[in-house]
């Protein structure tokens, strides 16, 4: 196949698939190399995004996904009749910050952290698929660590974690109050990618129609 046969089969693969793929399985189909798949990826990414289309390319740690653009999210819940997601509450953001940024922890970690019990608010982050389980803790009792998901990066628009905005060190500021930066909505120095995190887990979440 051509460079362009290439592009064009993945992205038919990620059309059909309807949620991300990793990237060894789009390397074993084409029969290439991860290297030589995602040089292809990477340049049918920039034509997606150079064209303004409604529809673009992600990638979520090492896999990829086609979806709609941010921008248009008001009129595909409209077409589809999409209800507005209810907003996390201020200690589900709380809890959402402190595994971001921890993870993988467990929940007598995060109620450390916060010095409440945490159960229903794990519960719910799990249900909303922005949380989920990533094993044990080898200690006795073997309790359950939680880290964030791929829908957690589909929502706040990010690669990896790695591009989570940095904690500011500010002496004035708690445990807690560092924990929460993540939702500030002032700019951020985070790089690339770091200033669509900003935006308030309620607007984030009640956007993420495009997943």
């Amino acid at each position: 196949m051509t460079e362009k046969e290439y592009r064009s089969s993945i992205e038919a693969i990620l059309f059909s698939a309807g949620d991300s793929v990793d990237l060894t399985r789009l390397a074993q189909s084409l029969e290439l190399s991860e290297d030589a798949t995602k040089i292809q990826l990477d340049i049918l990414m920039k034509e997606y995004a150079e064209a303004e289309r409604g529809i673009t390319i992600i990638r979520l740690n090492n896999s990829y996904q086609m979806v709609s653009v941010k921008q248009f999210a008001p009129q595909v819940r409209k077409a589809m009749d999409l209800r507005r997601n209810i907003p996390l509450s201020q200690a589900a953001m709380e809890v959402l910050a402190v595994i971001a940024y921890n993870q993988p922890v467990t929940k007598s970690f995060v109620e450390q952290v916060r010095g409440v019990d945490c159960s229903g608010v794990i519960g719910s982050l799990t249900t909303k698929d922005l949380i989920e389980e990533k094993g044990r803790l080898e200690l006795p009792g073997r309790p359950l660590l939680y880290g964030t998901t791929e829908n957690f990066l589909r929502c706040f628009s990010i690669s990896s974690l790695d591009e989570l905005p940095p904690i500011p060190k500010d002496e004035d500021k708690g445990e807690r109050g560092q924990q929460m930066s993540i939702f500030d909505n002032e700019e951020n120095d985070g790089g690339e990618g770091s200033g669509t995190v900003t935006a308030t887990v309620e607007e984030i979440v009640a956007e993420a129609v495009e997943g």
